[in-house]
């Protein structure tokens, strides 16, 4: 909810900066108008990378407490190639299909510090990408990859890079990071994903994802 509403402001700003652009724009005097112009344009494109970053803050989320944020499950099509059903948080349910072994699911974690944290302002995540993999090293280099984008950032402005990349840019940053989990895909297994402070986790629901921990164990 709260990262919701830092997106809803972040968007009213944008609008409210294409609005003084057409203002700029629509004036009637010619008076330095090709400045004028250059400028109300500018103002336009400012307003539109203000709402891309608008949107991508919208698809992060809260970490509170140790809390789930998927599930996820498996029917086995074939020998290493699965039917994927992930129903996140909220009850969106999207499947895939995925090759391999093992199934691998990645998030992107933001922490906060200083003046931010004594906000009561939470960490943020963003599941991010679900992927396949192999036991066998030489399938894992050379055999068929599937790897999906669970959020994808509009026109390439990905927020998360580039808090990864310039951390200095706002120095209320603790930490950006991406946490993984990953466990063998057997048919008919059902997992529990939770994320905490520390990360991603997949609890097994039933005996045939107990079946598949116990392949690692």
């Amino acid at each position: 909810m709260l990262y919701t509403l830092i997106a809803i402001i972040v968007g009213l700003i944008a609008l409210y900066v294409a609005y003084q652009a057409v203002r700029v724009l629509a004036l009637k005097s010619w008076f330095l108008g090709f400045f004028r112009g250059l400028f109300g344009l500018g103002l336009l494109v400012l307003a539109i990378g203000i709402g891309v970053v608008a949107y991508d803050v919208y698809s992060y989320k809260q970490i509170l407490q140790e809390q789930p944020v998927a599930t996820i499950s498996f029917e086995k099509i074939e020998n290493q190639y699965f039917d994927v059903r992930l129903v996140d948080k909220d009850g969106k349910e999207t499947r895939y299909s995925l090759r391999g072994d093992q199934w691998q699911l990645d998030a992107r974690i933001v922490k906060w510090k200083g003046y931010i944290a004594t906000l009561g302002i939470k960490p943020a995540y963003r599941l991010e990408r679900l992927s396949g993999r192999y036991f066998d090293i030489e399938q894992e280099t050379t055999a068929k990859r599937t790897a999906y984008a669970i959020h994808q950032s509009l026109y390439g402005l990905d927020v998360w890079q580039l808090l990864n990349k310039h951390p200095q840019w706002v120095p209320a940053i603790d930490t950006v990071y991406g946490s993984a989990t990953y466990l063998p895909m057997i048919d008919k297994a059902l997992f529990e994903v939770t994320l905490s402070h520390t990360g991603l986790l997949a609890r097994p629901l039933n005996d045939a994802a107990r079946e598949a921990v116990s392949l690692i164990n």
